[in-house]
Parts: structure tokens; C-alpha cells; sequence
């Protein structure tokens, strides 16, 4: 007669086998063990990416919403091109990496396309969508692999650090410890002011938070300046510096007035007149893309011992997807987004941080008044100790070698001078390869190269135009 089964015991075993269950499909997706993390780093991880850069719920509608566009119908829109098109990407590539639409490519839809040049938005929602099409080719065509590979160790380094300067530089910024001058440029800001003063502490206590390793660092900074923003009032004294959601949840708005409203045959119709703009979405979201993966994913250790990043192809096509999807949704070009080197200082180093990310910006749609609630001042030093971060790569360049040290310095400077990250690429890379042809190591340069010179000056020369 066999042995009667313990009810209690077979219960037990069920709800402790469904937990490792778990645990175990996570290890097989993501290879948490193999990238040296845990799921409670990863979580974590996820929450610091949101919080720096959850602005964009807020930023991309204001921007979008001067087209003529539905301001309500932008923020799902922006909340869901986010949500899906990480979700994507963080199961393509096993990356951390968070996608949104691209800050500059908003402005360059909202004022370039839309207000400046007269294109309709649902146009201008085309040309995006067919700039995403054109990424999409030369991917499957290998072309774009070939374009990160042909950049020299020594200047994807250049480029980690310039993204770091870039991330501080908007850190400060919004700080309010700098403020822009029109004879000097930039100037000290107004650092009596309580905002910046608070900015100014939550950059120490993130510090101080950090050099001890206490987990969560910058959320619970972030936090902290949230808290006692509302005690303390607001540039110009009107209100408080963090003012109180008048409600906790709110519907998400109806993304009928933007879905699949892009117009492709205006964009054929005037082709001629609209090449130009499409060929500068082109290059101003390959080159800002390809120095946000290779940068975050350089300071997460992700590359290969040749300084190339492993299924690049993939990584490519999901982002050639999303510059699609987010044009379908109603919203411009959604692409990889610098703010993720904030979790990957809290050890994000897995898709696993991305689908947190995900996750946050689907509960948005919800939760979205107690989110706006937090003060730019309080994600300010976040931004500002990444920065500092990713500055710590340049201890690997060689510059006592002026043919290194040129490029690789004009690289840094010029990404937050510019506030570019592909200007400052463009412009590093030809100073790269014209100190090769002048120092007569000209067969140091590939085929790809020397296509990918000519790529950027075209790009250089386009931007210089009127």
C-alpha cells in the first residue's frame, strides 16, 4: 500500500517551490549570477532609472503639445512608447538600458519640423516613422554594427566621459547652481536661493550616501529632497518647491487623438522639400544612440575585451523599432536614454533593470500626479554624481599622445557645450581621423572608417546650415 501523502507537507512544498520557481526562470532570462547582481539590486536599479528620468512625462508633452498636438493623449502616449519599447529592448538584449523619446529630437520635431519648417505634425510623425524604417535597413544590412565597431577603443572611452560631463552639466543645470549668461555663456546661478541650496545639500548627502555603499543611494536622496521641498518655497516665493498632488490616482487619457495619425503620403508628396529633415533625424538619432549604448554600456562593463558591445544587432534593431512604434503611438523618436548610467551606478547590469523601468512607466499612467510632484531639483544631484562617474574612465586614456589626447578631450568638451551628444561625436571623430592623415597613420583607418568620416561631415554640414 503506498505512503499516504501529508496534505500540510505537500502544501508547504507548493508554496515554497513557487518562489524559487521563480527565482530560477529569472536566472535562465536574465543570468543574473553570471552578470554578478541580485534581484534586489536590480529592482532597485530599475527605480534610480525612472527616477531620473521620469521628467519626460512631464517634458515631452509640453514640448510635443506646442504642434497642436493633444497634451493629454502625448503623456500616455510617451508613457506607453517607454514602456514598450524598454520592455522590448531589455528582452532583445539582456541590457539595463531604459528607452524613451529623445530629448533634442522632441525639440527638433516640435521647432524644427513643426513650427519652423511648417510640416504637419502627422507628417512630421512620418518622417520619424521612416527614419526608424531606414535604421531598421541598415541594421539587417550589418551597416550599423559596422559604424560602432570602426570607433576606436580609446574614443568610445571619450565618449562614456563626455556623456558624464553632459549628465553633471544637466544636473547643475536644473540645479539652478549655473544659469545661462549671454555674454559668458553659463554663470553661477543663484546659490543663496533655497532650491539651489537644497540642490546644493542633496549633491553632498548623495555623495556621502554613495562613498558609504548604502543601497538605494539616490532614490533615498531623491526622496529625502522631495520631503523637505515641501517646506520650503518655490523659485519666485510663489507655493512650495514640492507642491502636494491633488490626487493620488488619476485615468489614463485616451491616445485616440495621436494613434496612428502619421501622414506618409504628405512626406512623399514633398519629398523634396523634407529629404533634409529626414536625413537629420537620421544621423542625429544613430549618432545620440550609438554613444548612449556604448557609453552606459561601457561603464556597466558590458563590452567585449576589443571595446565592441555584444549582440550590437540586436540592441540596433530594437532601437530601429522603437523610433517606429513611438511615430505609430504619437510621439517622436523614442531611442536609449543617458539617464540609464544612473542605474547602472546602483548595479543594474540586466534586462531585468529595464523591465523595472518598464513597470514604473505603466503605473505612471496611473500614479502620474505624485510623480510630477517630485521638484527637477530633487533628480539633480543624481544626475550630477553619475556624472562624476563616468568620468572616472578617463584614467584609461592615454593623453600624453596628442593624436589620443585631442579627439578624446574635443569629445568630452563637446557633448554638454553643445548639449549634443552626436555633435560632440561628430566632431571628436573627424579630429580623429584628420590627425591620422596628418601624422601618416592614415592605414590605421578601415573602409568603415573612412565611410563614417564622411558620414559626419556631412552631418557637420547639414547642421551648419541655416
Amino acid at each position: 500500500m503506498p505512503a499516504m501523502t501529508d496534505p500540510v507537507r505537500l502544501h508547504d512544498h507548493r508554496v515554497e517551490r513557487g518562489p524559487m520557481t521563480r527565482q530560477r526562470a529569472l536566472e535562465r532570462l536574465f543570468r543574473l549570477s553570471e552578470h554578478r547582481t541580485t534581484l534586489r539590486t536590480e529592482v532597485t536599479a530599475g527605480l534610480t532609472t525612472f527616477a531620473a528620468m521620469a521628467y519626460i512625462l512631464a517634458v515631452n508633452p509640453a514640448i510635443l503639445s506646442v504642434t497642436g498636438m493633444d497634451r493629454g493623449a502625448l503623456v500616455t502616449a510617451t508613457a506607453l512608447a517607454s514602456a514598450l519599447m524598454t520592455t522590448v529592448f531589455a528582452l532583445a538584449t539582456n541590457y539595463p538600458i531604459a528607452l524613451a523619446p529623445g530629448m533634442g529630437m522632441n525639440a527638433f520635431f516640435a521647432y524644427t519640423l513643426c513650427v519652423g519648417m511648417q510640416v504637419p505634425w502627422p507628417a512630421a510623425l512620418g518622417l520619424v516613422f521612416l527614419s526608424g524604417l531606414l535604421f531598421l535597413v541598415l541594421t539587417v544590412t550589418g551597416l550599423r554594427r559596422r559604424i560602432i565597431e570602426a570607433i576606436p577603443s580609446e574614443l568610445k572611452t571619450a565618449i562614456s566621459c563626455g556623456i558624464g560631463l553632459f549628465i553633471a552639466f544637466i544636473g547643475l543645470k536644473n540645479a539652478g547652481i549655473i544659469a545661462a549668461d549671454p555674454v559668458t555663456l553659463v554663470k553661477v546661478g543663484a546659490l543663496a536661493a533655497p532650491p539651489t541650496l537644497l540642490a546644493l545639500a542633496g549633491i553632498l548627502l548623495t555623495a556621502v550616501l554613495v562613498w558609504r555603499r548604502v543601497r538605494g543611494a539616490m532614490i533615498l536622496a531623491i526622496l529625502a529632497l522631495t520631503v523637505v521641498g515641501l517646506f520650503l518655497p518655490a523659485a519666485g516665493g510663489e507655493g512650495r518647491l514640492t507642491r502636494l498632488p491633488t490626487s493620488l490616482l488619476s485615468l489614463p487619457a485616451s491616445l485616440e487623438p495621436s494613434f496612428l495619425k502619421l501622414d506618409l503620403r504628405h512626406v512623399l508628396v514633398h519629398f523634396v522639400e523634407l529629404w533634409p529633415a529626414l536625413l537629420a533625424l537620421l544621423f542625429v538619432d544613430l549618432f545620440d544612440n550609438m554613444g548612449t549604448l556604448i557609453g552606459v554600456c561601457q561603464r556597466a562593463g558590458l563590452l567585449d575585451a576589443r571595446g565592441n558591445l555584444p549582440r550590437i544587432g540586436r540592441a540596433l534593431a530594437a532601437d530601429a523599432g522603437a523610433a517606429m512604434a513611438g511615430a505609430c503611438l504619437g510621439t517622436s523618436t523614442v531611442t536609449s536614454y543617458i539617464e540609464s548610467a544612473a542605474g547602472v551606478e546602483e548595479g543594474g547590469r540586466t534586462g531585468l533593470t529595464a523591465l523595472v523601468v518598464a513597470l514604473c512607466f505603466l503605473l505612471a499612467l496611473c500614479f502620474s500626479p505624485v510623480i510630477l510632484a517630485v521638484p527637477a531639483v530633487a533628480t539633480a544631484p543624481a544626475l550630477v554624481v553619475v556624472g562624476i562617474f563616468m568620468m572616472q574612465g578617463v584614467t584609461r586614456l592615454d593623453l600624453t599622445d596628442f593624436s589620443v589626447a585631442a579627439p578624446c578631450v574635443l569629445t568630452m568638451l563637446l557633448m554638454p557645450l553643445t548639449s549634443s551628444i552626436s555633435e560632440g561625436l561628430s566632431l571628436g571623430f573627424l579630429s580623429y581621423v584628420t590627425l591620422k592623415l596628418g601624422t601618416g597613420r592614415w592605414r590605421d583607418l578601415t573602409p568603415t572608417a573612412w565611410v563614417l568620416g564622411a558620414l559626419f561631415l556631412v552631418h557637420v554640414l547639414l547642421r551648419s546650415g541655416p
